[in-house]
């Protein structure tokens, strides 16, 4: 018998995080609550959650700070919750490593929506070997940097590099779709799964974190190319073995 997904709400609102963890735990999930950031650390070492609803404000660490710190050894999905809705909030907060984003007030069916989605995905691209798709066996490889499909990694001169799901989602698809130009709405929606509240620069954000850890030159990318007006490609001069 399979286990449930473990919850973890990062929230000093007590009124909110007993609503959101009422909520989910009647869909099935075993949901915890950190109400700031030093219970928080304590939580994921103990927990190792399978997802991560953490708020923005938090009374001892601000939450996008504390996202990019837990993304730098843990690749566990993150959707953050703020007050604030500005774009600038919601840049840094992906650029940071969140999966997803909210703005409060928000519906409590959609956050369910959100989670059960993201944790598909982290699913799919995780499964058992006897349903592996033959696609996900290979092992591409591309000037100084391998994606290892079957094994869920990515390296650069032989070294690991830390690449979160949705990153990886995003270069999985591209590299296997190699030569062919997407726009930002129909790679927003292959890898997230939604348009309708969907932000377009979701991708530019993306895009460039993965340029960051694969390229030499991000500036001058060889592998992810934009193509001006459009979108962007993955490069076709890739060899696969």
């Amino acid at each position: 018998m399979s286990r449930n997904r473990k919850i973890l709400i990062i929230e000093d609102d007590l009124d909110i995080s007993r609503i959101i963890k009422d909520y989910i735990e009647r869909n099935g999930y075993d949901v915890y609550i950190a109400n700031d950031g030093k219970e928080a650390w304590q939580s994921i070492e103990s927990l190792n959650p399978d997802f991560i609803i953490l708020d923005i404000m938090l009374p001892d660490i601000d939450g996008i700070e504390m996202c990019r710190q837990i993304r730098g050894n843990n690749n566990v999905p993150i959707l953050i919750l703020s007050a604030r809705g500005s774009d600038t909030d919601k840049v840094l907060g992906l650029g940071f490593g969140a999966d997803d984003y909210m703005t409060k007030p928000f519906s409590l069916s959609e956050l369910l929506a959100r989670v059960k989605s993201n944790l598909r995905r982290v699913e799919s691209m995780n499964p058992t070997p006897q349903l592996m798709p033959p696609e996900l066996e290979d092992v591409l490889r591309f000037g100084n940097v391998t994606v290892d499909r079957k094994g869920y990694k990515v390296s650069k001169d032989g070294k690991e590099i830390s690449v979160p799901v949705k990153e990886l989602e995003l270069l999985f698809y591209l590299s296997k779709h190699k030569n062919q130009v997407f726009s930002k709405s129909q790679l927003l929606d292959a890898v997230w799964g939604y348009t309708a509240y969907g932000d377009e620069s979701t991708i530019t954000v993306y895009i460039r974190r993965l340029r960051e850890k694969l390229e030499d030159d991000p500036s001058n990318p060889t592998y992810i190319k934009t193509v001006w007006g459009i979108g962007y490609k993955f490069c076709s001069d890739v060899s696969e073995e």
